[in-house]
């Protein structure tokens, strides 16, 4: 039986996102050759992998307000230079997992997907299907798009997650790049402690204490992607979702449906133990 895994690469985890296009080649590499192996010693796993834009996208965005939509020529610049960031980003995060062993695919979201108020509507899906089923690895990524309202959007990793899962029936999404989900921001409070799981009983806890993320990221932070991905678990209750860092027994663990070591697992499913 296959087994698809949706895995994001966060920005946070490749790229310096203090400075920009800044690439961390070496935790880049280690990652591909973490996900290469999982591949390899589960045959029927399938991985569609995203990444965030990191300093690549989000610098170019916040530089031009992209994502408050296009009003004037300088905006439609703008568009631009985030399409050429994002797709300059991702052809590097292909050729690291390339070199790892993957048969990976860049996709360009933007080449099909309709965004309407920054909220995305179409976004084609056949191309998808038949990769994984042959078996390619698809790497897609948060993208600029056209938006009927707004003229255009930045339209995040979750948010491709969030319209795919539903059509794809991925049995768990992994997210790479926070450690895992904070009572307060670890790298400012050291009192912040990990929640290593989120469900039913917790979520609206969750939610008033977790707070934005480090660096420059214009779709929305720490809280956008707790409440994004606790939306998608309550349409598809059987769904788990995973955050964690980059340790590499961690990453095996989430991808093999292991216990995981460290992180934070969000499910629907109440904690018989608690």
């Amino acid at each position: 039986m296959r087994r698809l895994v949706f895995v994001k690469l966060g920005g946070s985890i490749l790229t310096d996102k203090t400075r920009p296009e800044a690439v961390d080649a070496a935790l880049l590499s280690r990652v591909a050759a973490t996900l290469a192996d999982c591949l390899r010693q589960e045959r029927q796993l399938r991985l569609l992998i995203g990444h965030g834009g990191g300093s690549f996208g989000h610098y170019w965005a916040a530089r031009y307000a992209t994502h408050h939509g296009v009003h004037d020529a300088q905006g439609w610049e703008g568009v631009a230079r985030v399409a050429d960031a994002m797709g300059r980003l991702n052809r590097l995060v292909v050729g690291a997992l390339l070199e790892a062993g993957i048969q990976a695919v860049g996709v360009q979201p933007s080449a099909s997907a309709l965004a309407h108020a920054g909220t995305l509507r179409e976004l084609a899906t056949t191309a998808l299907e038949r990769m994984l089923a042959a078996p390619l690895t698809p790497v897609i990524y948060g993208d600029v798009v056209l938006d009927s309202a707004q003229g255009a959007a930045i339209i995040s990793t979750e948010a491709l997650f969030a319209y795919l899962a539903p059509r794809l029936k991925p049995q768990r999404i992994v997210l790479l790049g926070e450690r895992g989900v904070f009572t307060a921001d670890p790298r400012s409070d050291p009192q912040a402690r990990l929640i290593p799981r989120i469900d039913a009983g917790n979520i609206a806890t969750v939610l008033q204490q977790v707070g934005g993320s480090h660096g420059t990221d214009v779709t929305g932070g720490m809280a956008a992607k707790v409440h994004q991905m606790w939306q998608l678990i309550e349409a598809q209750p059987d769904l788990e979702v995973v955050l964690l860092g980059a340790e590499e027994t961690a990453i095996r663990a989430a991808l093999l449906g292991e216990p995981l070591p460290t992180g934070t697992l969000m499910t629907q499913r109440m904690n018989q133990e608690a």
